[in-house]
């Protein structure tokens, strides 16, 4: 079962003496966990740049970026105009393009690359990848055809030796607001407890409250599919829905979560915490979101490639749509709202069409089919 776990560590990680420390270490592999962490962060968008920085408060700390003017401008101006524009990063955080470099003598690598990118990225750095390597994806999605998640798609190209190093890091964690110091939440979830509370301890900020958890599975559904529930919010706001309107949206789409979690492995309690409504919560409501951005344009009226012309970044939720979609067809599971998401994102139905059809079902008891969604 999974649980989220709050050890109350503010700050760095607390100091330990020197027999504490080489047990720790025993135990983990080899690996010092001390107070002197070397990170590297894999993917310079606006949450890989902010956690990057954010990191490099406290730790040695080097962000890989695909292109050179985005690291030459992170390391020489201390800033990422294209990504996470209007703020200053710590002047410590270095940026490279070389995957050697950023790889070099690192304890910690943190994944922040699209869920449909993440293969392709994680080939070409799993041979730099040491064996004590502890591994934290910031991917919110599924990738499309394997259905994987980006935690099992690490674990396929690194190595099973890593599979119980690699975590993942689900909350409501729109990146503007962390990058300018907003107190939020998150979870850590890692399948090893030592693990998941050293990562708790290295991330932990006094804004940035960090709790553990040891589900997986059911951290990564949540945040794969919020995304998804995030454009139907905008759709709803773009056609001018009240909070009556929004709040069955979120109470829909988090029983639609549950059930598809619940389904596949995941501890139902997930789906109440931080990973699960929280980060709902979050995405549906604030016009930050980018897929909340995507499903407003919808909600106007505009096709898929003309708002995907507009943006920058990639919205998770456009690719996971159908990605989660066939995860819950295999594994019998009713998602009405996403099943309408995915019908607006492909232009098979306009969003007035996807509201009638949502009203129009049959009727059914409250979470009707969650007991029965149990493995």
């Amino acid at each position: 079962m999974g649980r989220n776990h709050d050890h109350d560590q503010q700050g760095s990680a607390p100091e330990v003496d020197g027999d504490q420390t080489r047990a720790r270490a025993e135990r983990n592999g080899g690996l010092d966990r001390g107070t002197d962490v070397r990170i590297a962060v894999v993917g310079a968008g606006s949450w890989g740049t902010t956690v990057a920085s954010m990191l490099a408060e406290r730790y040695d700390t080097v962000v890989w970026a695909r292109e050179s003017r985005v690291a030459e401008t992170i390391s020489a101006r201390h800033e990422n105009p294209t990504y996470l524009d209007g703020f200053t990063l710590t002047r410590s955080l270095r940026a490279t393009t070389d995957q050697h470099e950023t790889l070099r003598d690192r304890q910690l690598v943190v994944m922040a690359v699209p869920a449909q990118h993440m293969r392709g990225v994680a080939e070409q750095f799993a041979p730099l990848v040491g064996p004590d390597v502890v591994t934290l994806s910031l991917t919110k999605g599924i990738e499309q055809g394997t259905l994987r998640r980006p935690t099992e798609i690490l674990a396929e190209t690194f190595g099973p030796g890593h599979r119980g190093r690699i975590g993942v890091l689900a909350g409501p964690n729109l990146a503007r607001e962390v990058m300018a110091g907003q107190p939020a939440a998150t979870v850590v979830a890692v399948p090893d407890a030592d693990i998941a509370r050293w990562l708790q301890s290295v991330l932990n900020t006094a804004h940035f409250r960090v709790y553990t958890s040891d589900d997986v599975l059911g951290c990564e559904i949540g945040g794969a599919v919020k995304n998804v529930l995030a454009i139907a919010s905008g759709v709803a706001d773009a056609l001018g829905y009240g909070w009556n309107s929004r709040a069955a949206l979120i109470t829909r789409g988090l029983a639609e979560l549950a059930r598809l979690g619940v389904a596949l492995g995941g501890d139902p309690l997930t789906f109440l915490g931080l990973a699960g409504n929280g980060d709902l919560i979050a995405t549906c409501a604030s016009p930050d979101s980018r897929n909340h951005r995507v499903g407003v344009a919808l909600g106007q009226s505009q096709t898929l490639s003309d708002i995907l012309a507009g943006m920058t970044m990639v919205p998770e939720g456009v690719d996971s749509t159908p990605a989660v979609l066939a995860m819950a067809r295999k594994a019998g599971v009713e998602m009405p709202v996403a099943e309408q998401v995915g019908a607006m994102l492909a232009g098979k139905r306009t969003p007035d069409a996807a509201v009638e059809a949502l009203m129009g079902r049959r009727l059914t008891s409250e979470l009707h089919d969650l007991g029965a969604a149990r493995p």
